[in-house]
């Protein structure tokens, strides 16, 4: 079993700069692709609760958000993080890495060094 999760997007570049790392590292890392493999609500609550970053920061906001009509105001909560996540898991920030008890958004790139030198 791997002592890192990564949730990644192959097609997003930051995500694929935290492999890289990853791989120069020498840290084999279970790699979930989480468009594919959607985390559900208990999933999405146990990420949070290891995330360092705020419950918020979790939700990508671009043109697929807007276009969805979201505003701020529909990710203020964890709750909400969660429902909007669930329901449009295409928005969640990468990538994701979990080590131990603890969760980072891997953005900028150069937080996924230090976090993994921890």
């Amino acid at each position: 079993m791997s002592d890192v999760t990564i949730l990644h997007n192959s097609r997003c570049s930051t995500s694929r700069a935290a492999m890289g790392r990853l791989d120069e590292a020498h840290i084999e890392a279970e790699v979930v692709d989480y468009l594919r493999h959607p985390l559900d609500a208990v999933a999405l609550g146990d990420l949070l609760d290891k995330l360092e970053d705020a419950p918020t920061d979790l939700v990508r906001r671009d043109a697929y958000f807007a276009e969805l009509g979201l505003t701020e105001a529909d990710v203020e909560t964890r709750e909400q993080v969660v429902a909007v996540l669930t329901e449009h898991p295409r928005l969640l920030q990468r990538p994701v890495l979990v080590k131990g008890g603890r969760a980072i958004i891997g953005r900028p790139k150069e937080r996924v060094a230090a976090f993994l030198a921890e």
